[in-house]
């Protein structure tokens, strides 16, 4: 064995707390907390941006497709979008095209008014949008299948007043030429239901037509404003966009959904990085603890390492004694906190609740983050390489004082004791 009985009964009698070295073993003791405290505070982070992160990245592709087509430049509108959708579909990896007629509206009710965004689809592509279809709190989806209803997020709703069954006045800056100029066109429809998507940005902002109905308000009869396209595996959207586009030439722009939400998720992985690092040092520092305590531990034990030499302790067996005591410290508080972290990542919603009960605020607003609940997912390959970092920065503290204490000359030791 590389650590013998001997090596192990003289560091854990070091670490026990006595009259004359009690203020060592204190020191050990915050060590051992602080490693705790910021292997647990490096793990909850972690999780909670990685939850983050996939949550924003489920609820936006739940509700937008991986894959966006739009008109070129040039192009108000895609025609013979039938044709074109049924050439998209063709290709391998593509589960899903759905033709759209967008605008932007002022939408208006007797309590408010305010921007929205119209989103014209059929029954049948609306019915596979199982964000918002499998999600309707108020009314049905029997009015949008019936071609003349349409259909808002709860947070419009109670913004606006309305609920199922009543008019939701929506007016369009493209309406009528006349002589004096274009007259925004003011039409009124019926909300025949109301979705929610856990997701405040859509839930407040986004309007759902019967695509028929979108194309004879915003006067687009014969073609679409865009195409949205699903794809069995989100991660091979950036290929596919390019078989699309060369397979529907020039005429149109494809994005996948990296390239629309690009700056939003590296930015997202930017500050998760920046966190990584910043709490890191957290442990860094308690390991520097560790270090000190070693070193006072040390010369504190200066006598005993040299009546150990005379007994015939080797150097190798003194160093390995010190070693124990130290990285007993680090492999404690690691697992500690790794205990810690994994105990309030499964129940932080939980502890969520008690702090907005507590403190009597909204500490986690959905107007603010988009979510209504805060998200943890631990990756365990991520949570295994924390755990490693700290017990190696651990062990490394200990090298130094280790190799002190193994230099002490038993001469010079006793001499001045």
């Amino acid at each position: 064995m590389i650590f013998g009985a001997f090596e192990r009964m003289v560091a854990l009698r070091y670490l026990r707390a006595r009259r004359k070295e009690g203020f060592v073993s204190v020191i050990a003791g915050f060590s051992l907390v602080g490693i705790a405290l910021g292997v647990a505070t490096l793990i909850i982070v972690m999780a909670v941006m990685n939850g983050f992160r996939a949550d924003i990245l489920d609820r936006i592709l739940g509700v937008n497709g991986h894959i966006n087509i739009y008109p070129a430049a040039r192009e108000s509108m895609i025609q013979d979008y039938d044709a074109k959708a049924k050439t998209v579909a063709a290709i391998a990896g593509v589960s899903n095209v759905t033709p759209i007629v967008e605008g932007q509206v002022l939408a208006v009710s007797k309590a408010q008014a305010g921007g929205a965004l119209v989103r014209g689809m059929r029954w049948e592509d609306m019915d596979k949008l199982s964000r918002v279809s499998d999600h309707i709190v108020d009314g049905s989806l029997s009015d949008f299948n019936g071609g003349d209803g349409i259909l808002i997020g709860i947070r419009m709703a109670e913004r606006f007043g309305v609920r199922a069954g009543d008019e939701l006045t929506l007016v369009s800056p493209n309406g009528n030429v006349t002589a004096f100029g274009s007259a925004p066109r003011s039409v009124s429809f019926l909300v025949g239901g109301v979705f929610n998507t856990d997701m405040s940005e859509y839930d407040s902002s986004i309007v759902f037509m019967p695509l028929a109905l979108a194309q004879t308000y915003f006067k687009v009869p014969s073609g679409v404003t865009s195409f949205e396209v699903r794809v069995a595996d989100p991660d091979m959207a950036r290929g596919i966009a390019v078989q699309i586009e060369q397979a529907l030439g020039p005429r149109t722009r494809v994005l996948s959904w990296e390239q629309t939400n690009q700056a939003y998720f590296n930015a997202l992985e930017v500050e998760r990085n920046v966190m990584f690092l910043i709490l890191t040092m957290i442990i860094l520092v308690a390991v520097l603890n560790v270090v000190s305590g070693l070193i006072m531990l040390v010369k504190d034990k200066g006598a005993d390492i040299a009546i150990l030499r005379t007994m015939g302790a080797t150097r190798g067996m003194v160093m390995r004694v010190f070693f124990i005591a130290g990285a007993s410290v680090g492999v404690i508080g690691t697992l500690v906190g790794f205990g810690l972290g994994l105990a309030f990542c499964d129940n932080i919603e939980h502890v969520h609740q008690a702090l907005r009960y507590i403190t009597g605020t909204e500490v986690f607003s959905p107007e603010v983050y988009y979510l209504t609940q805060i998200p943890a997912k631990m990756e365990w390959r991520e949570t295994a390489s924390i755990v490693i970092m700290a017990l190696a920065l651990s062990f490394a503290a200990t090298i130094y004082p280790s190799w002190r204490a193994a230099k002490t000359d038993p001469v010079e030791a006793l001499r001045y004791e």
